[in-house]
C-alpha cells in the first residue's frame, strides 16, 4: 500500500510571490486581438470587457485578500487511488449536522461555495435553526484548482464521484448528500446512480436530460417546457466551448495556459455569454481565474468533456432522492425528460433571477433550498 494512503495533511493557499509578479507583467504586455465590428458579446468576449476587467485586475484586485478568504477555512490534501484530492472540511457544531458533500462547476472551483459555508455549518447564526445545520465538505475535483497533477488519463465523471465517495468514508462519514451545479451536477448524479450505502439524496441546479428522438416526450410539455428548449437552443449555439474541449482541448489549453487575458476571455461562461442577466461579480469572477492561473490547470479541467464524450456510457436511470433549483437565467432542466432520467424527483424550485453560478449569485436562495431538501430526507 501507498504509505501516503489514508494520510489527510493541512493545506494552506500560498501563492508565491513571484507568481503574482509574474501575472501582473503579462497583464501589462497583453495584446488584444482586432476586435470585432460593434465589439460586442455576438461573437465572443469582446475588447472593451477585457480591457476594463484587465484593468481592474491589475490596479484593484486583491488576490491576498483572496487568498487569506480561502485560508478561513481548513483545507486538507489526501491521497485516492494514487491522484491528490484537495479539500475543505468544516463540521458543523451542531450534534447530528447532516454531511453535506458540495461540488463546484466548470469553469470554477472550491471558491464556488465559500459563501455557503457559513450559513449551512452554523444556521443559527444566520437565521435558521439547529436541524438545518450541515457538516461541509468542498472537494476540487482531480485536475481543478489544487487537486493535482491529473496523474493520468480516463478520469469521468463517474469516476470522479466514486473517489469523493472514498473521501466522505475517510472523513468518517457513513451517510451524506451532495449537492452541485454544472460538473457538480454530473457527479451528483453519478453519486445517485452508484447509491452508495447512506446515501440522502443530490440536489442540483440543473439535470442534463434531452429529447431522445421519441415524440410520445414533447406529449407531456407545457408552455415553460418549450421555452426551455429554446433556452437549450440558445446555450448550445454559444456553447463552442464544449466541442472544443470535447475534440482538441489541449490545443486550447495552450493559448489559455500562456495568457492570463485568454484565460479571463476563455471563461465568458461567468457572463452567461455576455447576454447581461449573469450575477456574478468581477472579484468573483478573477477570483476564479486566478485560481485556474496560478495552478495551470485549464488543460486537465478541459479535458473532462473530452473524456465524457468518449466514455461510451450508456444512459441510466438514477433512482436517488433528487431535488431541484432551476434558476431563471442559467440552462433550464426540461422536467417531462428530467423525470424520465430521473424518477424520484422529490423537489423542485424556480427562482425568478439568478444563473449558472447560483452559489455565487444568489448564496441565500441556494441555502434555504439546501435546508428545504434535506429535511424531508432525515
Amino acid at each position: 500500500m501507498n504509505n501516503n494512503e489514508n494520510v489527510i495533511r493541512p493545506f494552506t493557499v500560498t501563492i508565491d510571490q513571484a507568481d503574482l509578479d509574474d501575472l501582473q507583467a503579462r497583464l501589462a504586455n497583453t495584446r488584444l486581438p482586432e476586435p470585432a465590428p460593434g465589439d460586442n458579446w455576438d461573437l465572443g468576449t469582446p475588447n472593451h470587457y477585457l480591457r476594463e476587467t484587465v484593468d481592474h485586475w491589475q490596479n484593484s484586485f486583491d488576490w491576498r485578500a483572496q487568498e487569506a478568504r480561502m485560508n478561513e477555512f481548513p483545507q486538507y490534501l489526501t491521497e485516492i487511488d494514487g491522484q491528490t484530492v484537495h479539500f475543505l472540511h468544516v463540521p458543523s457544531a451542531v450534534e447530528g449536522a447532516t454531511p453535506l458533500l458540495l461540488i463546484h462547476t466548470y469553469p470554477g472551483s472550491f471558491v464556488d461555495f465559500l459563501d455557503l459555508i457559513g450559513p449551512l455549518t452554523d444556521p443559527v447564526a444566520y437565521g435558521g435553526s439547529e436541524a438545518d445545520a450541515f457538516s461541509v465538505v468542498v472537494p476540487s475535483i482531480p485536475g481543478f484548482g489544487f487537486s493535482t497533477p491529473l496523474v493520468e488519463r480516463g478520469w469521468t465523471m463517474a469516476q470522479v464521484a466514486k473517489t469523493f465517495d472514498q473521501l466522505m468514508r475517510r472523513l468518517g462519514y457513513d451517510s451524506y448528500g451532495t449537492h452541485g451545479s454544472d460538473a457538480g451536477a454530473m457527479i451528483s448524479r453519478e453519486l445517485g446512480l452508484l447509491n452508495p450505502p447512506g446515501f440522502l439524496g443530490l440536489h442540483v441546479l440543473q439535470l442534463f436530460s434531452f429529447p431522445s428522438g421519441d415524440p410520445a416526450e414533447f406529449e407531456k410539455f407545457t408552455g415553460e417546457d418549450y421555452a426551455a428548449v429554446e433556452h437549450l437552443q440558445w446555450f448550445q449555439s454559444v456553447g463552442g466551448y464544449n466541442a472544443i474541449n470535447s475534440t482538441r482541448p489541449q490545443t486550447v489549453a495552450v493559448g489559455i495556459s500562456d495568457s492570463p487575458v485568454g484565460q479571463l476571455a476563455w471563461n465568458e461562461l461567468f457572463n452567461n455569454f455576455g447576454n447581461g442577466t449573469s450575477l456574478v461579480t468581477t472579484d468573483q469572477i478573477l477570483t476564479e481565474v486566478s485560481l485556474y492561473w496560478f495552478t495551470n490547470t485549464s488543460a486537465a479541467a478541459g479535458r473532462y468533456h473530452y473524456e465524457e464524450a468518449n466514455a461510451g456510457t450508456e444512459p441510466a436511470l438514477n433512482h436517488a432522492p433528487t431535488g431541484v433549483a432551476v434558476f431563471a437565467d442559467d440552462f433550464k432542466t426540461i422536467r417531462p425528460l428530467a423525470d424520465r432520467d430521473n424518477p424520484n424527483i422529490v423537489h423542485w424550485t424556480n427562482y425568478p433571477d439568478g444563473g449558472h453560478f447560483a452559489s455565487l449569485e444568489r448564496p441565500t436562495e441556494l441555502v434555504a433550498d439546501l435546508r428545504k431538501f434535506f429535511a424531508n430526507l432525515r
